[in-house]
């Protein structure tokens, strides 16, 4: 008897497609809101260099045919990152698979894996703007922002600065509550786009209450591994999008009768200048005197 038409055939192949497509689209949207404009590929286990700079120039007027003395550039290292592998693999039971249909079983499943891997990204670059070396503080947050706003400025006053920051969504709540602003959501967090002089403001809980991060676009980095070509792609028979970001593959555990997800990456989303991340602190307004 021939085979019926229209089968649906390589399913757990679409379901890696579909992965890997969401988690592409997601990280662009992520990378074109902050503006990132350098999404380098490096190999595993790449030293990721940040670094702190100053400059001082000498003022001398130098007559003519004097020597023209030097001015001083200092370059120095901050602390390194190293890109690492990072592997997840999640299991749907046979008893899900019935309950639920072969395809909704993995796909919720799968939908709550990528959650936790735009986490876990987005948790690395919120640690590290924490280290910045800049710091400024005012009271309320269109004061505390408007001064994270001006250091960011002056540390890159060479360049077309746009400013990105990250702040906890209850500093927001109360400006939100009496302004007409619409928020969105990207990989995971709440964002406003042209908010308080900042090309977008995200917020998330992982930010200490009464702290920003700010900095400049062109200072935010993203490296990552390669999983599009390579050894790796041909031995693990990886799905990957165009770009290449994150390889994931579907099998099936007949000893234990589940189906499986298994996701690889190497991906690390920084600031390269610690210096030209600002850390500010809301500050509360004074509390009047009682006897006044």
């Amino acid at each position: 008897m021939a085979a019926e038409a229209n089968l649906t055939r390589d399913l757990g192949t679409g379901l890696s497609i579909d992965f890997t497509e969401q988690f592409g689209q997601r990280f662009r949207t992520l990378t074109e809101l902050l503006g990132v404009q350098r999404t380098i590929p490096m190999a595993s286990g790449t030293l990721l260099k940040t670094y702190t700079s100053s400059v001082t120039l000498d003022g001398t007027e130098v007559a003519p045919g004097d020597i023209i003395p030097l001015s001083e550039v200092k370059l120095e290292d901050g602390p390194s990152q190293e890109i690492k592998w990072d592997k997840k693999r999640k299991a749907v039971p046979m008893e899900d698979i019935q309950k639920y249909g072969f395809s909704r079983a993995i796909t919720m499943t799968d939908n709550k894996l990528l959650n936790e891997i735009q986490k876990g990204v987005r948790t690395k670059l919120l640690a590290q703007l924490a280290t910045g070396t800049t710091t400024v503080s005012a009271v309320g947050l269109q004061a505390a922002m408007a001064q994270a706003w001006g250091a960011v400025t002056a540390k890159f006053d060479e360049d077309d600065v746009q400013v990105v920051s990250f702040i906890n969504p209850f500093d927001a709540a109360d400006y939100l509550a009496q302004a007409n602003i619409s928020t969105q959501n990207a990989f995971g967090m709440t964002y406003l786009e042209n908010f308080l002089n900042n090309r977008v403001v995200f917020m998330s809980a992982e930010i200490p209450q009464g702290t920003i991060y700010s900095t400049a676009d062109g200072n935010l980095v993203a490296a990552y591994v390669q999983m599009a070509s390579g050894e790796m792609a041909q031995a693990f028979d990886f799905t990957t999008d165009s770009t290449g970001l994150i390889g994931v593959t579907h099998d099936v555990n007949k000893q234990r009768l589940t189906a499986e997800t298994i996701t690889a990456y190497g991906l690390v989303l920084f600031a390269e200048r610690l210096d030209g991340v600002v850390v500010g602190t809301i500050e509360a307004s004074p509390v009047p005197d009682a006897g006044v």
